[in-house]
């Protein structure tokens, strides 16, 4: 209610004792999230309702994040050291020396110790199982459940009530109980879940490295003097300092003072960049020697800080389409292990020698433990996360996993020129008028009308002009132009084919200085007021410094580069030529943009389109992988599923290594886990037994389950280091 009154901290206002609000751009709650299933969202933390998996908080906020982590450590310690003298006295008889313990002292002190394994430690296991046969969405700990409850029931009866089992059950006398195996199951799944749990926690590293780019504080500056104030009471419009060697708070422009400060965190660039009086600066920057007033423009979630942390968040949740293949295969696997343990259960109880209930039950445990499909679920989307993060760690903002998978297989590069292959700075080199009009008048008219585009040609016609003429009817002709009336005359400026299509007389004189400039590789706009020509501006944008490696580059890849461009043809070929581009179109509208990316992927090429302006965006969103230059508009960035923070075309390079890399480890982790199940299952059934009288236990097929995920999440996290 009353807006003029802030505070450092939270309380009432002095004036109507309502509660203070901070700034809302800051107050950003977490999400919790699935990262197998990442439709799951919801505001508290949990388990999933598919895949049982412990939900992640999405937006970078990790208070509770060590939640889970932290809990079922604390069981697999508790757990382990309960197990162990049950697991002495079951093996024990196993090893010569051993101290003979009385059968009924041996198995009261191994149901005290097992029990509170079974029913503490993995009471989180039997509340997921529960809860998938509740839901129908079987998964890994329907399976844990089934194995370890089934063993644990089974060890109660023959150890309360023996004389309920048939006198062949009983081995050499002993009463069949499984306690041991039970516990030690349940111990090995906690302790894969914490390697798990902590690999997982490793993916965020990225977010949580980006979030802490942004400084608790800001210096603001009032008449009645400098206060340090915490950052989410800033507000858009406060006038800050930031002094030598601070971050820079919030997204803004400088207003009074400079420094060089330096951007790595947000381009790559390791060299610090000069800012000046009105030059742009960006929250999470380091601030060089120097001192400087900015004023705050962008706070909280709406600097390019936070939408970046938005966008890593995002992807690292997407869902890759190859993983639809482990989606299908986990979701009838596992009554496919059902009906395979049952099967187990009765074959063994038919064919298998004495005691043959109990070797069944045994190697129907073994079967529903060592399929479970943890590995499965974990092998696409731990190395979705990994790469994501690694991407924004080289200034590769990955915005879905999709686009990730596809870049794998782009076959053609479609480049725009303005802004892409060039600098995007281009510099007005000459202005030639005509008869009736001046070159300043060219030029004020042409710069009143482009103050109000954000085409990158109009910061260069705008430059060092001053004027303040009032403009009205202002309308972009995108690709082609702008117009508007000024002082009441009607005003285009924009390609010849506007001046055209609008009635305008092109002068034939101007038309040959227009080519002959053109032919030196200038780019060249039409003015006409009135409904006469006023004149011809050139300008010439330079090639970026990197732009021809990074051409070189991508032919080594075995891509084919095509340059779109609005601009004329002679200047789109002496680029062309200078950069080695394999194919070029010039004079192309937006629409003819879209229509050739279109036409490329019917001839079957997997198209990749990269540009920075508005009358890119039709084009990379049509492109089976949009890119879009960290430097060029929010709509291009919003239409693309990369984009490249630097602007510099050799981040598509790293971009299709990463992608490459990525798909390399994602099969590289099925193929391990379909293998993985493909032999454990059938081994732990006991199709060995009658060949070489091989069984596997449950104990060493709960290791083995947990040693699969160990191995897939391992694979995923050597993205980090490989080299790219």
């Amino acid at each position: 209610m009353c807006p003029e009154v802030e505070a450092d901290e939270p309380g009432a206002c002095p004036k109507c004792g309502m509660a203070l609000e901070r700034n809302p751009a800051f107050q950003t709650a977490a999400i919790y999230t699935c990262p197998m299933h990442p439709e799951i969202q919801q505001a508290q933390p949990g388990a999933c309702p598919i895949c049982g998996m412990a939900l992640e908080p999405s937006l970078g906020a990790d208070s509770d994040s060590h939640d889970e982590l932290a809990d079922l450590t604390r069981r697999f310690i508790g757990g382990a050291l309960l197990t162990l003298p049950v697991f002495i006295l079951a093996m024990g008889a196993h090893f010569p020396g051993f101290p003979e313990v009385p059968e009924k002292v041996s198995l009261w002190i191994q149901f005290v110790f097992a029990t509170p394994v079974v029913v503490w430690a993995g009471a989180p296991f039997f509340v997921r199982g529960g809860r998938s046969f509740l839901t129908g969405n079987f998964n890994m700990f329907t399976l844990i459940a089934l194995g370890t409850g089934a063993a644990y029931l089974f060890s109660l009866l023959a150890f309360f009530y023996p004389g309920a089992l048939p006198h062949s059950l009983m081995h050499d006398g002993m009463r069949p109980v499984y306690f041991e195996s039970a516990a030690v199951i349940i111990v090995l799944v906690l302790l894969g879940q914490v390697f798990e749990l902590r690999a997982r926690a490793g993916t965020g590293e990225a977010i949580r490295s980006l979030l802490k780019l942004a400084p608790k504080t800001a210096h603001r500056v009032r008449e009645e003097g400098e206060e340090t104030v915490p950052l989410q009471w800033i507000h858009p419009g406060d006038i800050l300092r930031v002094k030598p060697g601070e971050k820079v708070p919030v997204d803004g422009e400088i207003v009074e003072g400079g420094s060089s400060v330096d951007e790595s965190m947000l381009t790559g660039e390791s060299l610090p960049v000069r800012k000046n009086p009105a030059d742009a600066v960006r929250a999470g920057t380091l601030n060089g020697n120097g001192s400087f007033l900015m004023r705050a423009e962008k706070v909280g979630s709406a600097t390019q800080l936070a939408q970046i942390v938005q966008m890593v968040s995002q992807a690292q949740r997407s869902r890759a389409p190859i993983q639809r293949l482990a989606d299908q295969v986990s979701g009838k696997f596992v009554p496919l292990v059902m009906g395979v343990a049952v099967l187990t259960f009765g074959m063994w109880g038919v064919l298998g020698p004495t005691p043959a209930l109990v070797l069944g039950l045994v190697n129907a445990v073994a079967v529903l433990i060592i399929a479970c499909p943890c590995a499965l679920g974990l092998a696409t989307p731990m190395s979705i996360m990994v790469a994501v993060g690694r991407g924004a760690g080289m200034g590769v903002l990955v915005k879905e996993a999709a686009a990730l998978e596809r870049l794998e297989r782009v076959d053609t590069l479609i480049v725009d020129k303005t802004g892409t292959l060039t600098e995007g700075n281009p510099r007005v080199t000459r202005v030639c008028p005509t008869a009736e009009f001046s070159e300043s008048e060219v030029r004020e008219l042409a710069a009143a009308l482009e103050r109000r585009s954000e085409h990158p040609l109009a910061v260069a016609i705008t430059a060092g002009s001053s004027t303040e003429r009032f403009v009205e009817d202002f309308k972009s002709w995108v690709g082609e132009g702008v117009s508007g009336r000024i002082e009441g005359r009607a005003v285009l400026v924009g390609k010849r084919s506007l001046l055209e299509s609008h009635g305008v007389k092109v002068e034939v004189e101007l038309i040959d200085q227009a080519d002959h400039l053109a032919a030196e590789g200038q780019t060249v706009i039409w003015v006409s007021v009135a409904g006469k020509t006023a004149g011809i501006m050139a300008l010439t944008d330079p090639i970026k410094s990197t732009t021809p490696e990074a051409i070189r580059l991508l032919h080594a890849l075995g891509l084919k580069v095509v340059m779109l461009t609005g601009d004329n043809l002679a200047t789109a070929e002496r680029v062309g030529r200078v950069l080695g581009i394999d194919r070029i179109k010039a004079e192309v509208s937006p629409a003819e943009k879209q229509r050739e990316v279109i036409r490329l992927k019917t001839a079957n090429a997997v198209v990749a389109m990269a540009g920075d302006g508005v009358n890119d965006a039709p084009a990379l969103a049509a492109a089976d992988v949009g890119i879009a230059m960290g430097t060029g508009t929010e709509v291009a960035m919003q239409s693309a599923g990369i984009t490249l923070v630097k602007g510099d075309l050799r981040g598509i390079v790293q971009a299709i290594g990463l992608s490459r890399a990525t798909l390399k480890n994602i099969r590289q982790n099925l193929w391990f886990a379909f293998l993985y199940n493909s032999l454990g299952v059938p081994i732990a059934a006991g199709v060995l037994y009658p060949f070489f009288g091989i069984l596997l236990s449950p104990v060493l097929a709960s290791a083995a389950m947990a040693l699969s995920s160990a191995s897939v999440v391992g694979n995923a996290l050597r993205l980090k280091r490989v080299r790219i």
